[in-house]
């Protein structure tokens, strides 16, 4: 348990072997490291401290049984992704740890406490834009959405048994998605970025869970997916028209704030349906890159979602005393102390 929990740990920091062994000012060797993680040799007490102190956790997460056994698919990055093998290996070490305590939270509860609910049925092979306009379409109507604006994506995917995933934020990293166990969706988001942003990507994840293609390039597919999701073309029509030769600013502010979705990824979208023209569309892109709004437009912000199913989990596992504040925080990632401030005497229940 031990060895796991060290290599986990490790990775999720971004160290290797000799990397760790420098933080710790060389005290403990690369050869004992690797020892350790092989589970041959056990650190004592002043080195489980170093180690530790080095690789930011708590001394009971090397002790922490593991409960869940999660294998992760290969995750789809963006393809513009510059991101190193270290930092692909680091994010995808912490989207496994958190899967295994969401799913050890949900060990908790009998399996008919859940909606019986499959994305993967809704996987499909896809050969033309047009398809990626009717997959979306087609998950809408199996999820019962109408063509309304979707006012938290998070929160449906969660309630869809999608596992949305936060990371802290990370440079040239938007998202991620793969499959848990082969059957568990994950789609993972970075932390801090805007709100119109975050959704896109996760709706973009979502694409790249549903979608296969030999015939288009999957990347582009996803896009299109996202934002024929986040706006059916039926209500793009709906608010732009069929043909527009301007746009203004105070137009795009007003979709997005309605919508959630980028005033860039309307000008796209508005392109991608024939709404306007390439080269109107490329005059948008240059004042969006111009003006430095390709990464945070002005005006009014959309709010940032955050994942909330796994406190949700834990902490009704609480309240129903089937697991100790211990365990709780263990889940949480927390302390004993902030379990209590935060929740203890702020929502405590009432015994009957």
């Amino acid at each position: 348990m031990f060895s796991e929990r060290l290599k986990s740990a490790r990775k999720m920091a971004g160290l290797s072997l000799e990397e760790l062994s420098k933080k710790m000012s060389n005290i403990i060797t690369r050869q004992a490291l690797n020892k350790y993680e092989q589970g041959k040799m056990m650190p004592n007490s002043e080195v489980l401290m170093l180690l530790v102190k080095a690789l930011d956790v708590k001394p009971e997460y090397f002790f922490r049984p593991a409960r869940i056994n999660v294998e992760l698919s290969q995750a789809a990055y963006r393809k513009s992704s510059s991101l190193g093998k270290k930092k692909q290996a680091s994010i995808r070490e912490k989207v496994r740890e958190y899967v295994e305590r969401f799913l050890d939270a949900e060990s908790l509860f009998p399996p008919e406490r859940f909606p019986d609910y499959q994305l993967k049925p809704l996987v499909t092979q896809i050969e033309s834009l047009h398809q990626v306009e009717e997959l979306a379409e087609r998950l809408r109507d199996e999820w019962e959405l109408g063509t309304d604006p979707i006012d938290n994506l998070v929160q449906l995917l969660e309630d869809r048994n999608v596992i949305v995933v936060q990371v802290d934020h990370e440079d040239h990293f938007d998202g991620l998605s793969c499959w848990a166990n082969q059957n568990k969706p994950v789609a993972v988001i970075k932390d801090g970025v805007p709100g119109d942003r975050q959704r896109s990507s996760l709706a973009h994840e979502l694409g790249h869970l549903l979608i296969h293609s030999t015939q288009i390039d999957e990347e582009k597919a996803a896009f299109r997916f996202a934002a024929a999701f986040l706006v059916p073309r039926k209500m793009a029509f709906y608010e732009l028209g069929q043909r527009r030769q301007n746009l203004s600013f105070n137009e795009l502010h007003q979709l997005k704030m309605k919508y959630g979705m980028s005033m860039q990824q309307w000008v796209y979208r508005a392109k991608d349906l024939g709404i306007i023209s390439e080269n109107y569309y490329k005059q948008w892109y240059k004042v969006f890159s111009a003006r430095g709004w390709r990464s945070e437009e002005p005006g009014d912000q959309i709010e940032r979602e955050k994942p909330m199913r796994m406190q949700q989990l834990v902490l009704q596992a609480l309240d129903e005393s089937l697991i100790s504040e211990s365990r709780a925080a263990e889940l949480l990632k927390t302390t004993i102390n902030d379990i209590r401030d935060r929740w203890g005497t702020q929502f405590a229940t009432v015994g009957r």
